[in-house]
């Protein structure tokens, strides 16, 4: 019996993706635009976190925000009411957003004002870190009530990331939330990982979180 040829679709594709990624990537750099990928689970604070960030940074960077979501404008509307330029992406039922997803929304978002750019990625510790969307910098929020084990449990979200924020630190003690473990824990999966305990509800920990963000943008701009 003749053998059958196994074709890897998945490998094919994000090889495909990883090209797509690296060209936009290479555009945005000839631009001096900033694209920043942040991801977490559902619940974790992004929009929050956003919203701070945006405070702090809007006097030295021209921000928009692309808002990812299976459906609804729940959280373009809450960056527009914040002030910041915002556009909501639908991915039609997909986990994630590719480079060519990326591309398309960045197509709606940037002008010539606009020097970094955030892209709010679909809520999910799983498929997000799969593609590489062609962001200069990826970030993950880990929110205390998820657990300090999460980074043993979804290694490559983990992996792919230049920045963990630890988000709800001030509700740590309830959750029984081991700070220096989560540490560990990440560093065992990306020791070059920046790691930023933050609480986006009341502030704390978020000037931290823009420093690092502003160094990487000015240096991505030189």
């Amino acid at each position: 019996m003749d053998q059958v040829r196994i074709i890897q679709v998945k490998q094919s594709v994000f090889a495909d993706n990883d090209r797509r990624a690296a060209q936009l990537r290479a555009e945005l750099k000839e631009r001096g635009i900033f694209l920043l990928n942040l991801m977490s689970s559902p619940g974790a604070g992004k929009t929050t976190t956003l919203k701070r960030t945006a405070e702090l940074l809007r006097d030295e960077f021209k921000i928009g925000v692309m808002e990812a979501d299976i459906d609804s404008d729940v959280d373009a509307r809450a960056m527009a009411a914040a002030g910041v330029k915002s556009i909501q992406l639908h991915t039609g039922g997909m986990c994630h957003l590719d480079a060519d997803m990326t591309r398309q929304g960045l197509d709606e978002l940037i002008d010539n004002d606009v020097e970094l750019a955030i892209l709010e990625n679909v809520g999910n510790l799983v498929c997000p870190a799969e593609f590489d969307t062609g962001a200069v910098k990826n970030a993950a929020i880990l929110s205390v009530p998820e657990g300090d084990d999460k980074p043993l449990k979804y290694p490559l979200m983990f992996q792919v990331c230049d920045v963990v924020l630890i988000n709800k630190i001030d509700v740590a003690s309830y959750f029984d939330f081991d700070l220096e473990k989560c540490r560990e824990h990440i560093k065992m999966r990306n020791p070059s990982a920046a790691v930023i305990p933050i609480c986006a509800k009341t502030g704390e920990g978020v000037e931290a979180w823009a420093a690092w963000l502003r160094e990487q943008v000015r240096a991505w701009r030189a």
